[in-house]
């Protein structure tokens, strides 16, 4: 294995300093990622772990109005896909009349 191909290790608490930098300091993420010699798309990752894992399971990033909006259009597209169903099988019967 070639030096190029070796995956660089970092420790938890590396890890957690460099999340906790990109998200509380005022210069963007990927400026924090060079700062600390780690790829972007490496620290973006770290990132977007460290919020999926502090979301919480009982909590929605999700505010009242966006979840009744979400429910409403779920309701929607069920009834959409039924009607759809509904046509595709009229549009067989019909074809199948018209021979």
């Amino acid at each position: 294995m070639s030096e190029k191909s070796k995956r660089t290790r970092f420790t938890k608490e590396f890890k957690a300093d460099a999340v906790h930098l990109a998200l509380s300091e005022s210069i963007t993420t990927a400026q924090v990622a060079r700062d600390l010699g780690i790829r972007t798309g490496t620290l973006y990752n770290w990132v977007a772990k460290h919020r999926a894992e502090h979301l919480g399971e009982g909590q929605s990033s999700l505010n009242d109005d966006e979840r009744e909006e979400l429910r409403r259009l779920r309701q929607e597209c069920r009834i959409l896909k039924e009607e759809r169903e509904i046509l595709k099988k009229a549009a067989a019967f019909f074809a199948k009349e018209s021979r």
